[in-house]
């Protein structure tokens, strides 16, 4: 039996990612782990912080890069002074341009989510719909 919705607010979720020949290049889970990469420089820690392999990590990456044609980490390999990654200016910039079109969506579904459930509760008397302002 489903509970009442009684004093309880409902909220809107959505997500978003961006495809290419039907396939995704890049969503949310692809921008954790490029920050993990930016935030720890190294794909192996980025790997196991957002719990997946680091073949798999690796394997997201190259897909991104070869997608969107572009260079998105650049890596040093080990040795004395230990490797890493980093990523290049272009991956910060689109990754700047993702979270912008992300925020943007979701103020549209959010004012859309509100516009609709607003009008219904003002049209449906006597039922209670949390406030959504």
């Amino acid at each position: 039996m489903c509970e009442s919705p009684k004093n309880r607010a409902m909220e809107i979720r959505s997500k978003i990612w961006i495809e290419i020949d039907g396939k995704c290049v890049f969503s949310k889970g692809r921008v954790i782990l490029l920050e993990a990469i930016e935030r720890y420089g190294s794909i192996n820690r980025a790997a196991a912080e957002t719990g997946i392999s680091y073949r798999r990590a690796w394997g997201y990456i190259k897909a991104m890069e070869k997608r969107l044609g572009m260079d998105l980490v650049e890596t040093k390999t080990g040795g004395a002074g230990g490797g890493g990654a980093t990523l290049t200016d272009e991956a910060r910039r689109f990754l700047l341009d993702y979270e912008s079109l992300e925020s943007g969506i979701n103020e549209l579904v959010d004012k859309r989510f509100g516009d609709i459930f607003k009008a219904q509760k003002t049209a449906k008397v006597g039922r209670r719909y949390a406030n959504l302002s």
